[in-house]
């Protein structure tokens, strides 16, 4: 068993090891990454051939987390991992982004990387370790990839750039973003900043790619060690050189032609597949000599011809003359109009639109009941604010059936989540849960962006405090011989075509948000400074045309939104607001109608509708209360005594009422007065240390007369009766047993002497 591991140390002395040679040998390449207590595998397999028809890279990337990596058992009735969780998606995403664009474009074979979390020490946070472990699996195989890459995440605490920041040190961060690069150029960043600079941003990126470097330096060692610095050698596909310079020199005009149209995107794109429709056409009719499956082959490649065409047209009117398919100026915005409160019933609700591209957002309020469980390996929390994206194929007038949420409506609505988290009202200020749902009625690029502009509208118009409003944009990138044009606000035909695709949201303040996907070298700081210069400047344009609609978060809810009040019960108190297993708490729910949520720390949200919320926080009020000395009550009897009554004050409240205070003169019996469920009129005399209440009745009536024949009196007339004696032989009939004695110690019997 060859067994290698290598080292490398971060920034602040903290050390990753990798180990290759020990498990899942039969994998083209895997590897073992430990940093501290956590430990991930990394493996990957790939095709020996590509699936006929294929031309597109097929590439798989699965992070899964095993509950048993943190010492806990899986929920749900199976006790077992089932489907990935959002973060699991979200982890594949980061790693598959930055992996993608580094396979060949002409390697079509399936390849599976697989990342499994199996150690977890709650220090450490494993997603940023999972694109370093990926390609160092690629590393140690003989898959065709250009260059190793790895990714870490930046927070910046204290004014300073920490890499691979603990969990505990997140929690005083405000930037947390992710970035995978090569050691030369960054391919892909993601994160949520509180209103940061752009300097600052830039500031980061160049921390991330000098802890980068070394990762990938030690790959490419390793790779070099096993002998996988040769890859293997495939053929995906089958071309036509005369036929691609022919359709270059037939074609490229015509579709630069329609580029400089300024058409709108379908008709754009039926203008684009007539042109290639009347080539093949053409081609078909000057080749009659060939077979039907040799032309079925030559059209394939026209496909791929034909969107280099279309690619280099298009590139080439940017640079060259400063047109882009639309019509517009590289810094110019798409037309924008959104309105707010367009549905009835939603507590809060918009509509924005962009160019042809179009957001219907609404936005729900609901209580602390209504927050998202999250029941991860290695977070168990509550998520108070939920933005669910979705991408319905009408948006792009497509044919298909609306089900549940692939991996990028997934990444898309987290991100649009993440740029308003670090303005959403403090709970303690604002204490709904909040849920934002974004449906993309149109969409021509930048759908994300639109759900970020839409969601700052809905939560405005329903009424949310929002500390700033939020706008996002996407820029695009266009890089080819020493020519670089930035885009502003680009079509989805820019970014397929096009080297960069980067998101920017951001109040006035700062950035909140950002996302970018590089498929460019040469990507320089340079260049990344002045796509977020321009993307600042976008942000404005977009926030000015978003304030004119509404220029501040109402300053009231709907009328169907519920009511939340909260309020605050002594820790001690908490208990008794439960109750026995939860019968309290549970009765008021019941009876009022609100729901009621306690946190640890006694704070109480009380949520409902009418007049349940008023009625559930009185009852809350009455438990809590502590009767004082002095004051009176109407109280219910509860419970009988031989020694007094006990009467129920408050809920959970009784007080004693003792034998010698329930009427006027002596009472033989409790019961000669009062009886379980009796109304008494009383008032508190004494509440001792204990919690204990005295009380005392104010409407005493008289005690009742004593049978005839009694000796007994009351009040200064009562005597003490004798007690007859009665004879030894009388005192017990029970007979003794062997030393029962009363309870006394035996005499010890002596002899005379």
């Amino acid at each position: 068993m060859n067994v290698i591991t290598k080292t490398v140390s971060l920034p602040d002395g903290r050390t990753i090891s990798i180990e290759t040679g020990k498990v899942a040998k039969q994998c083209d390449g895997s590897c073992m990454l430990r940093m501290g207590n956590t430990v991930l595998l990394a493996t990957v397999c790939a095709a020996k051939d590509a699936v006929p028809g294929t031309d597109f890279m097929p590439l798989q990337v699965d992070y899964r987390e095993q509950y048993s990596a943190a010492g806990r058992f899986p929920g749900g009735f199976t006790k077992r991992e089932g489907k990935p969780g959002d973060n699991e998606i979200l982890t594949s995403r980061l790693v598959d982004r930055v992996l993608r664009p580094l396979f060949p474009s002409n390697y079509h074979a399936e390849v599976f990387v697989n990342i499994i979390l199996f150690s977890a020490d709650g220090v450490d946070q494993p997603d940023a370790l999972a694109g370093f472990a990926a390609s160092t699996a690629l590393a140690c195989s003989d898959i065709p990839f250009e260059c190793p890459i790895s990714e870490v995440r930046v927070a910046r605490i204290g004014g300073e750039y920490v890499i691979n920041p603990t969990f505990q040190q997140m929690a005083e961060a405000d930037m947390d973003i992710m970035v995978g690069a090569s050691a030369e150029n960054i391919m892909m960043v993601e994160g949520e900043m509180k209103e940061v600079s752009e300097q600052d941003m830039i500031g980061a990126l160049k921390a991330a790619m000098a802890a980068i470097k070394p990762m990938c330096e030690l790959q490419a060692e390793l790779s070099r060690e096993l002998g996988k610095d040769t890859k293997r050698e495939y053929c995906h596909e089958v071309n036509d050189d005369d036929l691609r310079k022919q359709m270059a020199d037939e074609l490229y005009q015509k579709a630069y032609d329609v580029t400089k149209q300024a058409l709108d995107k379908h008709a754009r794109e039926e203008a684009f597949d007539k042109i290639l429709a009347d080539f093949k056409e053409a081609y078909a009719a000057a080749h009659a000599d060939l077979g039907e499956d040799e032309m079925e082959e030559k059209q394939a490649m026209m496909d791929r011809y034909y969107h280099d065409v279309m690619r280099d047209a298009m590139r080439r009117c940017i640079l060259d003359e400063g047109i882009r398919l639309d019509g517009r100026k590289c810094d110019e915005i798409r037309p924008i109009w959104c309105e707010v409160g367009p549905l009835p019933m939603p507590h809060g609700s918009s509509i924005f639109t962009r160019g042809e591209t179009q957001s219907l957002t609404t936005c729900t309020l609901g209580t602390k009941l209504d927050e998202k469980l999250v029941d991860d390996v290695l977070d168990k929390s509550y998520m108070r604010f939920l933005l669910h994206y979705n991408f319905p194929p009408f948006c792009t007038g497509e044919t298909g059936r609306m089900g549940s949420p692939k991996r990028r409506e997934i990444g898309h609505g987290n991100l649009a989540e993440r740029a308003l988290l670090p303005v959403l009202p403090d709970e303690n200020e604002f204490p709904y849960a909040i849920r934002v749902v974004s449906e993309v009625m149109e969409s021509n690029g930048s759908s994300s962006m639109a759900s970020t502009c839409g969601s700052t509208l809905a939560l405005m118009d329903g009424g949310v405090p929002i500390k700033r409003p939020v706008s996002g944009i996407a820029m695009g990138l266009i890089q080819e011989e020493g020519k670089t044009v930035v885009l502003s606000d680009i079509q989805g035909l820019e970014d397929f075509l096009g080297d960069m695709d980067f998101k920017v949201t951001g109040t006035t303040e700062g950035i909140t948000a950002l996302q970018m996907d590089n498929k460019a070298t040469g990507l320089t700081f340079d260049i990344l400074a002045r796509a977020l210069q321009q993307a600042k400047e976008g942000r404005a344009f977009i926030l000015q045309k978003m304030l004119d609609v509404i220029p501040e978060p109402r300053h009231t809810t709907r009328s169907t939104a519920p009511r939340i009040v909260s309020i605050q019960v002594p820790t001690d108190k908490i208990r008794d607001v439960i109750g026995s297993g939860g019968k309290v708490i549970r009765g008021i729910q019941d009876e009022t109608g609100a729901s009621v949520d306690i946190q640890e720390d006694g704070t109480v949200f009380v949520g409902g509708t009418g007049e349940s919320v008023d009625q559930a926080v009185e009852r809350i009020k009455l438990i809590i209360k502590v009767p004082e000395p002095g004051e009176e009550y109407t109280g219910r009897v509860v419970s009988i005594q031989p020694f007094g009554a006990f009467v129920n004050l408050l809920p959970g409240k009784d007080g004693l009422l003792h034998i010698s205070r329930v009427a006027k003169g002596r009472v033989e019996k409790v019961e000669d007065v009062l009886n379980v469920g009796d109304e008494v009129k009383v008032v508190v005399i004494e509440v001792d240390d204990r919690g204990k209440i005295s009380l005392d009745r104010l409407d005493k009536p008289e005690a009742p007369a004593r049978a005839e024949g009694s000796s007994e009196g009351d009040g200064e007339h009562f005597q003490r009766r004798e007690r007859p004696r009665r004879e030894r032989s009388e005192r017990s009939d029970r007979p003794r047993r062997p030393g029962d004695n009363g309870g006394r110690k035996p005499r010890r019997h002596h002899d005379a002497e």
